[in-house]
């Protein structure tokens, strides 16, 4: 990791000495990533991307700086804006809006640590930094995910006859296949996991198109349960890996239809179990991700998103990923968002929990440094590297 104005794993007692130093200089995959804003941004706004479950502005009596990720700016991003540690919320904010967007970014990126950003390029409200300017302000590479709900709605906004969409989609899955390293899902979000897995027969996908295209709307939304099975096993079709958002999200989303243990009719498909199927966040199912990633060779998990809004608290969240599933099916991920803090903080935090936990083991006995250190770098790096082809 990148000398900065403070040491990552500053305040964390009997670190073994590799251990650490591994923790430190780890050049991570954050396999799961947005882009930052490119525009200026008031406070308010500041503030309500750190609420990930809330699009409401935020209420006169309180502050999202009082809250795990508004603390955890405070802690580790402040020394990198030229003020003091835990500086009071307002000091905070002046310093950062002192700074152009861009300038922002190199500012607090490159600490991050990440040699690779994989990054989800689907949909957002202000424009956010694009693969090449993400390269640029953090200084290390990226590669693309591309959302298949935005390709579906994409087509329809188009003007695509239902008849030809099924063989139009394909064609720009096969298209997108050749320049990105995998697919995206928020089917959690639009119908929730408990659909029919069955692949759609076309006459189903034109009818399903027909229904969709008769709403009339220029901007398109796909939530008939029907196109997402049929997206979702067009894109298995390429061999590419999947990545589904699991668990944790906006309040438009039914957690409770978030639980990836909805997933098993599709994960028990044949074809299915040929394409790596990462499943992403999954807080609070973390536990039952670990579970799957278990039971199938081709499942993956990372706890991103989680990490960031647990804060001082989520070194319990990152032991507990670590209870049963394989190490080789378990990677790293911030799923940052907007604020280059998110991108900062998660990469913090996430070393500072995985040193303490598996410190503890190998002070403990339970494991040797050597192996503690080998799987720090499988989990950081190594398993992104091999699932990704990077």
């Amino acid at each position: 990791m990148q000398a900065g104005e403070f040491d990552v794993l500053e305040g964390l007692e009997r670190v073994p000495l590799a251990l650490a130093e591994t923790a430190r200089a780890l050049e991570l995959i954050d396999h799961h990533v947005h882009g930052c804003y490119v525009d200026e941004i008031d406070r308010a706004a500041f503030e309500e991307s750190f609420n990930e479950a809330s699009t409401d502005p935020i209420p006169a009596f309180m502050t999202q700086f009082d809250s795990q990720p508004g603390f955890a700016f405070r802690r580790w991003c402040a020394p990198l804006l030229g003020i003091e540690r835990h500086a009071p919320a307002d000091e905070y904010w002046a310093a950062r809006a002192a700074l152009a967007p861009a300038d922002l970014d190199r500012r607090l990126l490159p600490h991050a640590g990440v040699a690779h950003w994989v990054m989800d390029t689907g949909f957002s409200s202000r424009p956010i930094t694009d693969p090449a300017a993400m390269a640029a302000e953090s200084g290390g590479a990226t590669s693309e995910i591309v959302r298949l709900e935005l390709l579906a709605e994409a087509l329809l906004a188009g003007g695509i006859a239902p008849a030809d969409f099924a063989e139009a989609f394909r064609t720009e899955i096969a298209e997108a296949a050749g320049h990105a390293v995998g697919f995206k899902t928020i089917v959690a979000y639009r119908t929730g996991f408990d659909i029919d897995w069955t692949p759609p027969i076309e006459a189903d996908v034109t009818a399903a198109v027909t229904r969709w295209a008769a709403q009339g709307t220029t901007a398109p939304r796909l939530v008939d349960p029907v196109l997402e099975a049929f997206v979702v096993h067009a894109a298995v079709g390429t061999g590419l890996p999947l990545q589904v958002h699991v668990g944790f999200g906006d309040r438009d989303l039914d957690l409770h239809r978030a639980n990836p243990m909805l997933l098993l009719p599709l994960l028990r498909r044949t074809d299915v179990q040929r394409t790596p199927v990462l499943l992403l966040h999954c807080y609070p199912y973390h536990r039952e991700a670990g579970y799957l990633a278990q039971a199938f060779d081709n499942v993956y998990f990372d706890i991103g998103l989680g990490v960031n809004y647990l804060g001082a608290q989520s070194g319990q969240l990152i032991a507990e990923s670590l209870e049963i599933a394989p190490f080789a099916k378990q990677l790293y991920s911030s799923d940052a968002f907007g604020l280059p803090e998110l991108h900062l903080v998660g990469s913090i935090l996430w070393r500072r929990g995985m040193a303490a936990v598996l410190g503890r083991w190998v002070r403990e006995g339970e494991w040797s440094e050597d192996d503690a250190c080998r799987v720090l770098r499988m989990i950081g790096a190594g398993n992104a590297q091999r699932v990704y082809g990077l």
